[in-house]
């Protein structure tokens, strides 16, 4: 595939990723925004539509990051794969019945993968940037590094183990970041 067929399909993972996960975060039964994080969305009946959800968005985004050459959003785009393979472990009472007394080893590996994706994602943010202000775009530059800022601050507050404020922190910080990857792989094609 040339290169802007490629960034042309990692523009796709981040609209797929948004509108699947938004779609089961408010019709999955018991399953709370301000308190769950999408992950948990991994369990239950419907569980594989979410791993399924990983796995698209991840493979697409390491086919866009092979079109942009760009090591970091390839690993991030693999911990999406991964972290659809290792299925998060039921929390905070979804899905409703479940108890999270112990951390099994996939869910474990979730956490593992996810934080390995997230700190590629947020380095890709900042050279980037760089990489845009060197070009001139300055608009795009702030725009990266904004997104790093913010994605690392919603990561701190999600790793913290902190609900409430912190997950609607995080998904707002994992709604701009894929908005920005979509436009990075989009920008890119030309």
């Amino acid at each position: 595939m040339n290169p802007r067929t490629l960034l042309s399909l990692g523009a796709l993972a981040g609209p797929i990723y948004l509108v699947v996960g938004l779609t089961q975060a408010v019709t999955r039964d018991g399953f709370d925004l301000t308190k769950h994080a999408w992950s948990l969305l991994s369990n239950g009946d419907l569980g594989w539509i979410q791993i399924a959800n990983f796995l698209v968005a991840g493979i697409l985004t390491v086919l866009g990051a092979i079109g942009l050459r760009s090591v970091l959003i390839g690993i991030y785009g693999v911990s999406l794969i991964g972290a659809g393979v290792f299925r998060a472990d039921p929390a905070q009472g979804f899905p409703a019945g479940t108890t999270t007394d112990t951390m099994s080893w996939h869910g474990t590996l979730h956490f593992v993968v996810g934080g390995i994706g997230f700190l590629c994602l947020i380095a890709a943010c900042v050279v980037l940037g760089r990489r845009y202000l060197a070009a001139g775009r300055r608009g795009f530059a702030w725009f990266s590094w904004i997104t790093g800022v913010v994605f690392l601050a919603g990561f701190a507050g999600i790793a913290s183990g902190s609900h409430g404020p912190t997950t609607i922190g995080f998904l707002v910080a994992v709604v701009l970041a894929w908005s920005w990857l979509t436009a990075v792989f989009w920008t890119s094609r030309s």
